[in-house]
């Protein structure tokens, strides 16, 4: 299929397709005497696989040891769990991390909402930055 039928069906613009080609993450791309390129059917699945991966997380290089084999066009089975198993760990890192940046904005929103009545909003600032100095 020419580019723009995969564009089509993948949903991406010619432009990213050509991108993921120039970054080896697409293979068996074949030039027609008229420059045009020729994607195989195959393609639309790495594209979907590549669009899901990076909605997960992973960078172009982390796609390429995800990607099949471009020899043999099998999946590296170890790799390729041990890739997911390591992404899952690290979205597990930043949602602890998430957690508790969350906990410390609440734990600030609560402090500046402890104003005694009557101070003004710039001691108040102050009684909740010294509070941090603990």
């Amino acid at each position: 299929m020419k580019i723009g039928e995969l564009a089509q069906l993948s949903g991406l613009n010619a432009s990213r397709i050509r991108f993921y080609e120039a970054q080896g993450l697409i293979h068996q791309v074949e030039r027609l005497a008229n420059g045009y390129r020729r994607y195989p059917p195959q393609v639309l699945q790495t594209l979907k696989i590549i669009q899901c991966a990076q909605q997960a997380g992973f960078t172009l290089d982390e796609l390429k040891r995800l990607l099949p084999d471009t020899a043999t066009g099998e999946f590296k089975h170890d790799e390729l769990l041990a890739s997911l198993e390591r992404k899952v760990g690290q979205i597990e890192a930043m949602q602890l991390h998430l957690a508790q940046s969350k906990g410390q904005l609440l734990g600030l929103i609560e402090n500046i909402q402890a104003r005694p009545d009557g101070m003004a909003c710039d001691a108040n600032a102050e009684r909740v930055l010294a509070s941090f100095q603990h």
